[in-house]
């Protein structure tokens, strides 16, 4: 179907895509101009208006990555708009193909050969499959064909170089050196999008790879152990290593059996032994698209057929349904509650995302695929379309979410193609989004917006609909009564069913709420609302893990609200509000005391709108104002404070566990919240001064925020570091009021009200815990620093863990002339650093002593574990300290650790080594935003809540904890090796 059509770019329609803006159509009309100049037909296409003209144009001005690919490679520019494309993608697939061949000479290509020539290949077929994409020449279903046939063909002439080589290096003994995989017993299987042939623009690729030690090419079976696993090394480094002409496709080999333990290559029948006795459920999901994709094909399918009684079965018992709902949960496509927020979504992942159409899929092909072959197809149209043919979905659902996917995979592919960048989120500014709205065919971002909430509203009520209907066929169940004194046998029957152990106790909770025992229940109204609800109550509690401790905490809610209908009424009209409430009591036991001790923090959970704002500092700064206007004196001020901070918390917490926000993203909402805080009490310390000990003359204060406040990293326990800095007129001897006071002790008051503002505990608790540690001199210095002392301290005195610190100094609030003047000091004395020997040694002397005197406690020990966020944060650090030696001028700085990794990384450090620091903060944050959220104390996946567990194992992007632990290792043990090539450097 592919070969046989014979498209052109030409035959795109008029106005089909929007450029960017003028700056960008000036620049992408300059490049083309240029490019003109070696490329006639390229100069002929911009002598004359035309269609094809304004296409090109406009697609250079809305992908970077598309014009950085035609300036390096003009004569593909000149191919794309002259030639047919399927034939030309079709020979450059082939070129790659047979990258692996000898050469006319007989000699064998270098595996830098066969790297750079699949490189080149992948770059020419990327730039035609996306305009040819973008021009609606191919639909979704052609691009992600081509882009599977280009993995494939890569794929099988490594893996063909690769046996060649060890044939030739006597490892192994080939049967047909012209077909090194015939006959080999190497078995690669493509999984996931690979093996559906639905490959994204920018996807990294699923394999699995097995071989067969007595397929007679290796001399001692027992050797093949040594040399499978070593190829497959080679093949990652040759797939995805970045060189001078990019990589071809990133490889993933983690849906191997338990591959935290296992090698890359694992012998088949220690695979099937396996899967027969351990395998899961996920990877049952998983190998309903696995497809020989590479290798010894006639291997590949002959192990697959030995697969399917393990992936479909003949009947399907209800542990395994229930198992089939704790896929849904790891892979986590919440129902969620309210409004859909389109900027930052994840298409892929989110809300009424793709995922969820492919779990809709699978979920249905697990259950009915061993009764009916015909479902056991890879392609999720396919499947869709099987599913209709069955009847177990009607014609409605399936033309619905066809459109719904090919829709999503469109805009996959062009928030792609906009950077080669594999994510699959939204942008969160509107120049972003509107990149992608005018990539898409849209006119705005509003149209475009609209249009994409439809489809994920469209997707989140087919999805639930089908759990619905799955959960009314499984939960007549039997008795639940709860009146009288004592057990009903039944219903005890009936709780142990539903996933109880201690059904006696959990009955004699729920007899507790139906007596009224608490102020929420005290209403003969709300105890009528209670009783309707509890079955489904108990059901949804019931599939959570450990489902008595999440209904014993729900109950210690329960018994401190202060009224229950409007929460009972609620959750009886709102079954995603309900599951949200399961996801805390089970997932988060400090949120879940949070309720408890604070009902009023959940009054913000009852707006849906409120789920759909994502939490700005414009979005925060409006709510704290309308908040704090009706507070008439000082003491109501800090109590309105400590409400909008506990409620904003939470609700940015809400945010992080159902996975509406990321790590980093909540560190930077957390920060934002503190940030306001901070700003608000200090207006009120200073009036409160004022009032008491009038105005100082000259008198200027600001706060900086030092570590993670400084950095945009707190997390929902944090405690927030601080200097007071601040300057008044030399001539001055006190203060005006009524009661003066001389330099020092009223600046020395105003920080200690400060500080007892935000940390001293009233009817409504705690702000923050504040640490003035980083101040000068430590604890020894005053509270307050005058900023002459505050300079002369930094440039003459301070240590270098010292300037580390000052590398994350951000000014919060305060004396816009004296911030002015703060941040200028910073910026001098950061620049002024000049030894880079010395600052390394340092360093490195610093991370030794943190390493001697508080070792990690364990792998989940984020913060302290060799390569973990330490190492992270010290290289950042480090580099923004010898920045100026090495001719950086540092503009902008956003004083995170991910923005100066990226600002100085590019310039100061290898770019996999930038990458990989990236990838592992970005992880190490995700987990650890998490466990802060959810639970006092470090992690211990034995001890710690089952549902957290499950979420941290989620934010790993891993089927299981121990897959993560295996995952972590790997990470933190190239940061480290990354940490030492830095600082030394």
């Amino acid at each position: 179907m592919l070969t046989s059509s014979r498209h052109s770019l030409a035959e795109v329609a008029d106005g089909l895509l929007k450029p960017l803006n003028k700056s960008e159509l000036k620049l992408a009309q300059a490049d083309l101009q240029k490019i003109g100049k070696s490329e006639p037909a390229v100069a002929e296409m911009l002598t004359a208006e035309s269609n094809l003209r304004d296409f090109i144009t406009a697609a250079l001005t809305l992908s970077p990555y598309l014009r950085e690919i035609a300036n390096i490679d003009t004569a593909i520019l000149a191919v794309a708009i002259s030639e047919p494309l399927e034939p030309r993608i079709e020979a450059l697939i082939a070129e790659a193909r047979a990258c692996w061949r000898p050469q006319g000479n007989g000699e064998l290509p270098s595996e830098a050969e066969v790297m750079s020539r699949l490189r080149i290949v992948k770059r020419k077929v990327a730039f035609l499959v996306a305009l040819a994409d973008l021009a609606r020449v191919f639909d979704g279903r052609a691009t992600t064909a081509w882009l599977t046939r280009l993995a494939e063909a890569s794929v099988a002439a490594a893996i063909d170089h690769l046996l060649l080589a060890a044939h030739d290096g006597r490892k192994i003994a080939l049967k047909d050196v012209a077909a090194p995989s015939e006959g080999s017993g190497l078995i690669i299987l493509g999984m996931g999008k690979l093996g559906a042939s639905e490959l994204n623009y920018s996807s990294d690729i699923d394999l699995v790879v097995f071989f067969d030690e007595q397929a007679g090419i290796v001399a001692d079976p027992d050797d093949a152990i040594d040399i499978f696993p070593r190829l497959m090394r080679r093949l990652v480094r040759i797939m995805q290593e970045r060189t001078a002409d990019g990589y071809v496709f990133r490889t993933d080999l983690r849906l191997r059996p338990d591959p935290g333990s296992t090698p890359l290559a694992i012998p088949v029948d220690a695979a099937m032994i396996y899967y027969e006795g351990r395998g899961q459920n996920w990877e049952r999901a998983a190998f309903i698209k696995a497809r020989a994709v590479a290798g010894d094909f006639e291997a590949g399918e002959q192990f697959l057929r030995g697969l399917v009684p393990f992936v479909f079965r003949k009947y399907l018992d209800y542990a395994a349904i229930a198992d089939i709902h704790s896929i849904k949960r790891q892979i986590h496509a919440h129902k969620g509650h309210g409004a859909i927020a389109v900027k930052g979504h994840n298409v892929k992942l989110g809300r009424g995302g793709i995922r969820e159409i492919e779990f809709f899929a699978q979920t249905q092909q697990l259950i009915a695929g061993g009764r009916m072959p015909s479902l056991r197809c890879r392609g999720t149209e396919e499947t869709l379309a099987e599913l209709t043919r069955a009847k177990w979905i009607d014609e409605e659902t399936r033309d619905e979410l066809t459109e719904a996917y090919w829709f999503l995979r469109d805009v996959e592919h062009r928030i792609q193609m906009a950077h080669d960048e594999q994510t699959h989120l939204l942008p969160e500014t509107e120049t972003d989004l509107k990149r992608i709205a005018f990539m898409m065919g849209f006119d705005d971002t509003a149209s475009f917006a609209a249009r994409l909430v439809e489809v994920f509203k469209t997707v989140e009520r087919r999805y639930a609909r089908l759990f619905e209907q799955e959960t009314k066929l499984s939960t007549e169940t039997g008795n639940l009564v709860f009146t009288g004194q004592a057990d009903d046998p039944d219903t005890l029957n009936t709780l142990r069913k539903l996933g109880f152990e201690r059904p006696s106790d959990i009955s004699r909770v729920i007899r507790t709420w139906h007596y009224g025992r608490y102020k929420a229940t005290q209403s003969v109204e709300a105890r009528e609302r209670l009783t309707e609800l509890t079955p489904e109550l108990l059901r949804v509690f019931g599939e959570s893990k450990r489902a008595d401790e999440a209904i014993l905490r729900f109950d210690n809610f329960l018994s401190g609200l202060p009224a229950g209908i409007q929460l009972f009424s609620l959750l009886g009209s709102n079954p995603a509000l309900l599951s949200l409430i399961v996801n805390i009591m089970s997932s988060a036991p400090k949120l879940a005391e949070v309720i408890a001790a604070k009902p009023h923090v959940f009054d913000g959970m009852l707006d849906p709108g409120l789920m759909a704002e994502l939490p700005t500092r414009a979005y925060l700064a409006e709510r704290i104002r309308s908040f704090l206007a009706p507070a008439r004196y000082y003491e109501e001020v800090l109590d309105r404070l400590r409400i909008f901070a506990d409620e904003q918390r939470f609700l940015i917490g809400i945010r992080l566990l159902t996975g509406a926000i990321r790590g980093a993203m909540a560190g930077r909402a957390f920060t934002h919240v503190a940030d306001l805080v901070l700003e608000a009490a200090l207006d009120a310390v200073m009036k409160e001064i004022r009032t008491a000990h009038g105005d100082f003359p000259g008198g200027r204060v600001a706060v900086v925020g030092m570590g993670k406040l400084g950095s945009f990293e707190l997390t929902a326990g944090s405690d927030i570091d601080i200097i007071l800095l601040y300057d008044y007129d030399d001539e001055a001897a006190e203060s005006s009021g009524p009661k003066p006071l001389d330099a020092t002790r009223y600046f020395t008051r105003v920080t200690q009200r400060l500080i007892s503002a935000l940390s001293a505990p009233t009817a409504e608790g705690v702000l923050y815990e504040v640490d003035m540690r980083l101040r000068p001199s430590g604890n020894k210095g005053p509270v307050a620093t005058r900023i002459k002392s505050f300079e002369k301290y930094q440039r003459e005195e301070a240590w270098t863990w010292e300037h580390m610190a000052l590398t994350r100094a951000r000014l919060v609030c305060g004396d816009r002339v004296l911030i002015s003047e703060a941040e200028r000091i910073i910026a001098d004395v950061l620049f002024s650093k000049a030894d880079v020997e010395k600052i390394a040694k340092d360093v490195s002397e610093m991370r030794a002593l943190i390493e001697q005197e508080k070792p990690p406690t364990s792998i989940w020990d984020l913060k302290l574990i060799p390569g973990g966020l330490i190492d992270i944060e010290f290289i950042a650090q480090y580099l923004r300290l010898v920045a100026s030696t090495k001719g950086i001028v540092v503009e902008g700085d956003d004083f995170n650790t991910a923005g100066q990794v990226k600002l100085l990384g590019v310039e100061l450090m290898d770019r996999d080594d930038m990458e990989l620091c990236l990838a592992a903060l970005s992880l190490y944050t995700d987990i650890s935003q998490l466990i802060r959220l959810c639970i006092d104390g470090l992690f211990d996946p034995k001890e710690a809540p089952a549902g957290l567990t499950d979420l941290v194992s989620r934010a790993g992007d891993c089927p299981d904890i121990k897959t993560l632990e295996g995952e972590i290792k790997h990470l933190s043990k190239a940061v480290r090796k990354i940490f030492q090539t830095v600082v030394k450097a």
